[in-house]
């Protein structure tokens, strides 16, 4: 499995697939349709039936049962496509085998080193063979990683006819990482009962709650005057801009925040003194709080408003999804047993919230149950970005042993 995986997760990250917000194609990007054909590719190769790719970027693909148990069929999902948080372009993975602690120089010309001192769970992977960025672009781990791991499965199930399963069902999907990944995906034709997204970090996580989420893009308009003559002439958007993002609470950003505590998070301004351009996004695990948070930005917008002209002060405002909790604790046996599947290989299962999202939101409320498990890697979205390929085998162990879980009686 190791050898397997770090080759395929090499050639998977050697490709740009970064989304893009902007545009309004699925999939956003033309690098996300090279991996998805690439992936079709192997997928027919390894012996999957029924490969499908339809128009909007999403792969399908059909491992038959070869069990006379009933079973439900159950469902394996990743994401092509990665961050826009930095740079994906021209990623150059290096392996270090058998790492022993202490610092790794990731790139000697920029000065990048990925340290303990910076980060401490480093030290967990002392003897692990971690794949790393050149300290200039991300990984792109997320999701690659989870679709090595599906992969082979897949594969390890094929060439081992005696692991008796059920049917499952894989799918690769676009623009996960802009929200957008199950947005025209086809429930009823990927027929699966329940399924997992494989697109959590460290070994063990198993997840199935997640943030209300949603974004929000405020508008600040001004009017620029020559700065030798402005006074009570000028309205420096910029400046009403830094204004009423102080009027959020200080302390409720991701940087001070961990756990069940929710956030709003400014991730870009972009602007000048006649316009400029606050991008948010709001998080909170409890509801009610959710919509508190947007309420609040809605309202100091409004304020704003009042004093600059209802017209010079503009919120777009939309939720992205909602905690998968609600639909999954029907059938929590479904997070039972991904858990009992990670004993069974050796792997002490740690359950979660996601201070994040996967498509298994969004998902969930399209009527397929969908939790998430670890892939093993750490730090993503940037250029201390790693993976554990130890830790990818035994979530591909998971994989193959939630498949067989499912086939034995009184387990589904």
């Amino acid at each position: 499995m190791k050898n397997e995986l770090i080759e395929r997760l090499t050639s998977y990250v050697q490709i740009d697939t970064q989304s893009n917000e902007d545009s309004e194609t699925c999939p956003s990007t033309p690098g996300q349709w090279t991996l998805l054909h690439q992936l079709v590719e192997e997928l027919e190769q390894i012996g999957m039936e029924d490969v499908t790719l339809d128009g909007n970027g999403y792969v399908m693909a059909t491992l038959p049962s070869n069990t006379d148990q009933q079973a439900p069929v159950i469902g394996f999902l990743a994401h092509v496509d990665t961050a826009t948080d930095f740079t994906g372009k021209n990623v150059k993975p290096k392996l270090l085998e058998n790492y022993n602690g202490g610092d790794i120089l990731l790139n000697a010309d920029v000065g990048v080193v990925l340290s303990p001192k910076d980060f401490p769970e480093l030290e967990q992977y002392k003897g692990h063979t971690l794949m790393t960025t050149d300290g200039t672009t991300l990984l792109g781990a997320d999701n690659k990683a989870g679709i090595a791991e599906i992969m082979t499965a897949m594969h390890y199930l094929i060439d081992h006819p005696e692991i008796k399963h059920g049917k499952i069902r894989v799918a690769f999907t676009p623009d996960e990482e802009i929200g957008r990944g199950p947005h025209l995906f086809d429930v009823a034709k990927f027929g699966a009962e329940y399924a997992y997204t494989v697109d959590g970090g460290p070994l063990g996580e198993l997840e199935y709650e997640t943030f209300n989420a949603a974004s929000a893009k405020v508008t600040c308009k001004g009017s620029n005057v020559h700065p030798g003559t402005a006074k009570n002439k000028m309205v420096n958007a910029a400046k009403i801009a830094m204004e009423l993002h102080r009027r959020l609470p200080a302390g409720e950003a991701p940087e001070f925040t961990d756990g069940y505590e929710g956030f709003f998070h400014l991730s870009s301004i972009q602007g000048d003194v006649e316009e400029t351009q606050l991008s948010y996004i709001i998080r909170d695990f409890n509801r009610e709080n959710f919509e508190h948070r947007k309420n609040l930005l809605t309202s100091i917008v409004e304020e704003f408003g009042q004093t600059y002209g209802e017209n010079n002060i503009l919120i777009e405002m939309k939720d992205q999804y909602y905690n998968m909790r609600e639909k999954i604790e029907p059938v929590k046996h479904i997070v039972d047993i991904a858990g009992q599947a990670m004993k069974n290989v050796g792997v002490e299962p740690h359950i979660t919230p996601v201070r994040g999202g996967t498509d298994g939101a969004q998902l969930s409320y399209m009527g397929l149950p969908t939790p998430n498990i670890f892939t093993g890697g750490e730090n993503y979205h940037g250029k201390y970005e790693y993976v554990s390929v130890n830790n990818m085998v035994k979530a591909t162990e998971v994989i193959v042993e939630i498949a067989q879980l499912f086939a034995k009686p009184n387990q589904a």
